[in-house]
């Protein structure tokens, strides 16, 4: 259960959590790095479509049936934007017809073992996130104990 997680404070007088944070990035900084990797996690679309892609290359029919509840321009534009950031890579093969196949690249599987971080916290602490969401909704919110 999420509740059971300990999480230790920085010393007083710092700003944030002690953990793997120490490579001396200051993500208050609007060119901080980590803001970059905020923006890619933060995009509900790109975590899905990286995972499904760790599984190995992938056309675009294959991935709207993997992924659910994406449409195929929404897909297009995730693939093109991961694409950009070098996570994704697009090959076209010369055939009849056509065949286009993505892969992640080099840079797009370190974020694989991070997302399966994520995915393992989703796990844990859904519950809890879904029993908070309510309990605000209904307007008793009150911190889990």
């Amino acid at each position: 259960m999420c509740s059971t997680l300990e999480i230790r404070r920085a010393p007083t007088g710092t700003l944030g959590t002690v953990g793997d944070f120490s490579g001396g990035a200051d993500v208050f900084l609007a060119d901080c790095p980590a803001r970059l990797a905020v923006e890619i996690i933060a995009d509900k679309w790109a975590v899905v479509v990286v995972f499904a892609l760790s599984r190995g290359p992938r056309r675009h029919g294959d991935l709207i049936g993997l992924i659910g509840g994406i449409s195929k321009k929404m897909l297009t534009q995730t693939l093109r934007r991961l694409e950009r950031h070098g996570l994704v890579e697009r090959q076209a093969y010369a055939e009849v017809p056509p065949r286009v196949e993505y892969r992640l690249t080099e840079l797009g599987e370190t974020l694989v073992e991070p997302i399966a971080v994520l995915t393992k916290w989703a796990e844990t602490c859904g519950e809890a996130v879904v029993d908070a969401q309510e309990r605000f909704d209904a307007g008793t919110a009150q911190p889990p104990r």
